[in-house]
């Protein structure tokens, strides 16, 4: 049997109402409309967590981010820890079954030598290590008033610099490298193409920034930094079909949280709330348990099993891409005590539902649960700091999917039940 590759592209800070096929009014994102019209496109994909750190753990390990030793931001101090020995990713699960395998971009799960890609299954890793770089030097900044700034990128073990070179297009590039490498190689491969924008800091070639001359300019940036992306997914398909690759190829797109409200996002000298990014009819940004925070626009294709054109409505979160690539690759699906996703094939083939009675989240103070339609947000914020006054907050989604009605007076017995829930299942993380 000829294994499927596998394409992991992620993106950071990407808000749900950002691509053309999520309704955005201004961004233009031809190549993943495209992609999305080639399977399948989720209305109800979650990540399992309002940050990227967690959000990255999930998605590689299968499993709720405390579980693995990252519930919360990793510093960018070079020694960092992060996954936990026994978190496996999904690199080295398909490495033992004969990948090759290989990241471009973003890792931000642990500097420290146990905890590098390399050491997490990882053959090949260009990129950094930290939560963020700028778009050109590649230098950590943020949230170390301590320590000088770091630069930050990597080619396996060894420091690179490569100034002056957009990282969006670095990113494309590699992975494009490494896909038409696969013409020589027997392997199947797993290509982890992992986008820090359209993350802080705010950079956008010229070229991209022209396209959106119209729009105001923290909308601008935000535009031509997706923009970016979108040409680069598109260059990763364009690859694939060049060496025949594209309909044995598995291909999962999505990004780790919301979109930030940060006032450092636009450098404007103020500290007022950032507005570029949008997470469409959603309430709440980046750092929060409502909707916008964890709500994520989320694209699966594999032409040779997943049927096109396909928009899905069920429930569906991060930590299922590992199993859910297993099954399609016909490798062992890890046990139910081993990880919390589960497999959505049979959502995708054979039009079941989704596998989840309940899904949960904890960030913080913060703790959420949703259960069908009803969505129970306890102690939530609007994002990292602004505050909003119900502690408990119970939302319909199906009739409310904005959270603007909180329902938990109207319905005092399903609040405390799935309050009961998840207070219950946080206690077994700790």
């Amino acid at each position: 049997m000829t294994r499927p590759n596998v394409i992991v592209i992620y993106c950071d800070d990407l808000g749900y109402g950002d691509l053309g096929c999520y309704g955005s009014d201004a961004i233009r994102t031809p190549h993943l409309d495209a992609l999305a019209q080639d399977g399948a496109r989720f209305t109800n994909w979650y990540s399992n967590s309002p940050v990227c750190s967690p959000s990255r753990a999930a998605l590689l390990t299968g499993k709720y981010p405390a579980k693995t030793g990252v519930s919360h931001i990793l510093g960018g101090k070079r020694g960092t820890g992060g996954l936990k020995a026994d978190a496996k990713t999904l690199a080295q699960r398909l490495k033992e079954h004969g990948y090759r395998t290989a990241l471009f971009g973003k890792w931000h799960l642990g500097s420290a030598e146990d905890t590098k890609p390399n050491a997490k299954g990882f053959d090949e890793y260009f990129g950094f290590q930290a939560g963020c770089v700028d778009y050109y030097s590649h230098i950590f900044y943020w949230g170390m008033p301590s320590v000088n700034p770091v630069h930050d990128l990597w080619s396996n073990g060894e420091e690179v610099w490569r100034d002056g070179e957009y990282l969006t297009h670095l990113i494309t590039d590699k992975s494009v490298e490494f896909i038409e490498a696969s013409r020589a190689a027997d392997k199947p491969f797993f290509l982890y193409a992992a986008y820090n924008a359209p993350h802080y800091p705010m950079h956008a070639p010229e070229k991209y920034m022209k396209r959106y001359s119209h729009l105001p300019r923290d909308r601008q940036l935000m535009a031509a930094m997706i923009s970016a992306v979108d040409d680069g997914v598109g260059d990763i398909v364009a690859a694939l079909k060049r060496v025949g690759a594209y309909e044995n190829t598995i291909i999962f797109f999505s990004s780790d949280n919301g979109p930030s409200s940060e006032s450092r996002n636009y450098l404007d000298g103020t500290e007022d709330v950032y507005y570029g990014g949008s997470a469409g009819i959603f309430r709440g940004h980046k750092g929060s348990l409502f909707e916008g925070g964890i709500r994520e626009p989320a694209i699966l294709v594999y032409p040779s099993i997943i049927a096109p054109g396909q928009t899905k409505d069920d429930v569906g979160m991060m930590a299922d891409i590992v199993p859910t690539v297993l099954d399609l690759a016909g490798l062992p699906v890890p046990a139910a005590e081993e990880i919390d996703g589960s497999s959505i094939v049979p959502m995708l083939t054979q039009g079941a539902g989704t596998p989840h009675q309940q899904v949960f989240w904890e960030y913080g103070s913060q703790l959420a649960v949703r259960e069908g339609k009803w969505k129970l947000v306890l102690g939530g914020k609007l994002d990292f700091d602004r505050t909003q006054p119900d502690d408990v907050h119970l939302s319909d989604l199906e009739a409310d999917p904005g959270e603007r009605v909180n329902l938990k007076d109207e319905f005092p017995e399903i609040a405390q039940r799935l309050e009961k829930d998840v207070r219950q299942w946080y206690a077994t993380l700790l």
